[in-house]
């Protein structure tokens, strides 16, 4: 029988002596749990640290320092002459219980919302390299070793401006190459201090969609569009208005039949995310008006503009824009890869705002991928790597839509591109994407061969 020496039996804390921790460290965490989950109660006294050093067979300065270390902590009380016992403070420890935790007792409102619409989101779209995955480079193609020079070369430079905290509107030198590239390239006045870097697109449509929009402001919306800044217009309490898309891109005349006042409307012209069309000049145009008369903003996405591999592309919205209503935003996931998570946002209008906001609450992005890609742009490898893609891509859209001609031309009809990095295809038959059988009288479904 086990022996009680005034204070409580311990049986419960078992020691691994072949563990990577020390025993101290063991029986410090066991008893802490003890404590913590409420099997001790405020005010058990424990044993004496001769005994319990006893019972778990450690020295008695293994006991010594466990218990010096909760004493420290607040958890334990030890007097002279009175022994050690457990800290009244624990009374006001909060009772464990299987019971759900609802949501709605702990969260904000609107947090309670973004979770039930992350549920309707249903999961997020792949993005691993695979079949079918729009939206990825070719890994394959990237100038590896230019990158990992530039790299090198700034890791031994100077330590604070490297290892400090980013600027948060963004490095003025990557700034400054951005709006040279898009003045150059894309033919849109603008300069540096425009131009506000932030971590990818997604955060820029997070920012903007903060910034301005108000519970139930109605946003036009490409159906189908683009789900993450659908998200973002969502859980910001936007009331989302769907505008179809067809050949020549949203079809701006729905829009306004529906919703002819909105706050809002997010577009993809230079591909059509997902279906790949451009939107036509007369449906920009058309766009542009519709804001004019609402009184509205535009998100001008154009994650696909720098492939565009025909003589002369269609003029951006921003380009064309003269009132001021568009928000141009930009990304060098397609463009370099995405793991570098780096975008952009063009908005003359709301300058002071973007500053207001980026300085208050943005922890900028890593200086030094900011100062690598600056490098990587004003040594020409941007440019030169655009163009090796743009023909790359071209080359693998034709040798697709000659497989397809080849071997698929009875099931698919591929539509025609000669931009952006993916394209789609329309099924001319009806085809089943599941086998059924029967199994002891059930139907049974089987999607291994979907």
């Amino acid at each position: 029988m086990v022996k009680r020496s005034r204070g409580m039996l311990l049986q419960s804390i078992v020691l691994d002596r072949g563990a990577a921790q020390t025993l101290s460290t063991q029986i410090y965490r066991k008893l802490k749990d003890l404590l913590l989950d409420g099997s001790l109660s405020a005010g058990d006294r424990l044993p004496s640290t001769r005994t319990m050093a006893s019972e778990l067979g450690v020295a008695r300065a293994t006991i010594v320092e466990t218990f010096e270390r909760l004493v420290a902590e607040g958890l334990l009380e030890s007097r002279v002459g009175a022994g050690t016992h457990v800290s009244p403070a624990l009374n006001a420890r909060v009772a464990p219980t299987d019971a759900p935790l609802d949501i709605g007792s702990v969260a904000s409102a609107k947090l309670a919302k973004a979770i039930a619409l992350a549920g309707q989101f249903g999961t997020r779209l792949v993005h691993q390299h695979q079949p079918f995955t729009t939206g990825m480079p070719a890994f394959d193609a990237f100038p590896m070793a230019q990158w990992f020079r530039l790299s090198s070369k700034h890791w031994r430079n100077a330590r604070k401006p490297m290892l400090g905290y980013p600027e948060p509107h963004g490095e003025l030198r990557l700034r400054e190459a951005i709006a040279t590239h898009l003045r150059v390239n894309r033919g849109i006045a603008c300069h540096a201090r425009q131009i506000f870097i932030v971590s990818g697109a997604q955060y820029a449509f997070q920012l903007i969609a903060e910034m301005l929009i108000d519970a139930g402001d109605r946003v036009w919306f490409e159906n189908p569009g683009h789900i993450g800044a659908r998200n973002c217009f969502m859980l910001a309490g936007a009331h989302m208005v769907a505008v179809p898309v067809d050949k020549a891109g949203l079809r701006v005349e729905q829009g306004r039949a529906v919703a002819p006042s909105f706050k809002l409307a997010f577009v993809t012209p230079s591909q059509q995310q997902p279906l790949g069309v451009k939107m036509s000049l007369d449906r920009r145009f058309a766009l542009l008006q519709a804001a004019e008369a609402a009184d509205a903003w535009i998100i001008e996405d154009d994650w696909a503009g720098d492939f565009c591999v025909t003589d002369k592309p269609l003029p951006t919205l921003k380009e064309l824009d003269l009132g001021g209503r568009v928000i141009y935003v930009g990304s060098f996931s397609k463009s370099i890869f995405p793991a570098l998570r780096l975008g952009f946002i063009l908005a003359p209008p709301l300058v002071p705002f973007f500053c207001t906001s980026l300085e208050a609450f943005s922890p900028g992005v890593p200086t030094h991928l900011q100062t690598v890609l600056a490098e990587f742009i004003a040594e020409g490898h941007f440019a030169t790597h655009v163009r090796r893609m743009r023909r790359l891509y071209a080359e693998r859209y034709d040798a697709l839509a000659h497989a397809v001609g080849t071997h698929l031309a009875r099931w698919l009809e591929l539509a025609p591109t000669r931009t952006g990095l993916h394209t789609f295809a329309r099924l001319k038959c009806p085809i089943i994407d599941r086998d059924e059988h029967i199994v002891d009288g059930k139907k049974m479904v089987d999607f291994s061969s979907s």
